[in-house]
C-alpha cells in the first residue's frame, strides 16, 4: 500500500492510537473527515492532507513518545519506521504552528533541520484548519472554541498554555484562509 495513501494513514493510525488513546483516535478520524471535505479545494494535494490529518496526531502514542513533543516523534516514525511519503512526514512533524511548541520545548532548531517546514501554504493552512477546528472527540467547533478548550486544559505559564497563546493568531488567520479557499469554491 503507497505510503501517502488515506487507506495506508488510517492503518497506521488506527494501530498506533485507537486501542491505547482511543479519545486522540477519535480527533484523527474527525480531522481526516474535515480534509476529505476540502478534497475541491486542494485538488491533486487532497489525498496528502487527508493522509496528514489522519496521521497528525500520531506521535502520541505511548511507544513512539520518545522526546514526549509529538510532531518530532510522529514524523520521526513515519520516516523511519515506513519510509514516508517526505511531504506527509514534513506536514505531522509542522502541524498547526508546532515550531511554536518546539521552540518552548528547546527543540526548535531540530524540528527545523529534519523536517524543513513545506512550502506550500495551502497545505500547511488546510492542516491548521482541520485540525483546530476539531473537538478532541472528533466533533467540529469553531478555531475560537478549539482554543479554549486547550487553554482550558492547561496553566497559563504552562508550556502549552504559552505554545497556545502564541500561535493563536496564526491559528485564526490559517483558518481564515481556509475559510475564504472554501467559500470561492463554486457550488
Amino acid at each position: 500500500m503507497e505510503r501517502l495513501s488515506a487507506a495506508w494513514a488510517a492503518q497506521v493510525a488506527r494501530t498506533e492510537l485507537a486501542g491505547v488513546l482511543p479519545r486522540r483516535w477519535a480527533h484523527s478520524q474527525g480531522v481526516a473527515a474535515h480534509a476529505a471535505e476540502l478534497r475541491s479545494v486542494l485538488g491533486t494535494d487532497a489525498e496528502l492532507l487527508v493522509a496528514a490529518a489522519t496521521l497528525h496526531d500520531v506521535g502520541y502514542a505511548t511507544r513512539l513518545a520518545a522526546t514526549g513533543f509529538h510532531p518530532l516523534d510522529g514524523a520521526r516514525f513515519l520516516r523511519d519506521e515506513h519510509s514516508a511519503d517526505e511531504r506527509l512526514v514534513r506536514l505531522v512533524a509542522n502541524h498547526s504552528f508546532a515550531l511554536l511548541e518546539a521552540e518552548e520545548r528547546g527543540l526548535r532548531e531540530v524540528l527545523e533541520s529534519e523536517f524543513p517546514l513545506l512550502e506550500q501554504q495551502v497545505l500547511v493552512d488546510a492542516l491548521v484548519y482541520c485540525d483546530m477546528t476539531t473537538t478532541p472527540d472528533g466533533e467540529r467547533t469553531t478555531a475560537q472554541e478549539r482554543i479554549a478548550e486547550i487553554l482550558s486544559r492547561y496553566a497559563d505559564g504552562s508550556l502549552v498554555g504559552r505554545f497556545i497563546r502564541r500561535a493563536a493568531p496564526e491559528i485564526f488567520a490559517s483558518v481564515e484562509r481556509v475559510q475564504a479557499l472554501v467559500a470561492a469554491q463554486p457550488r
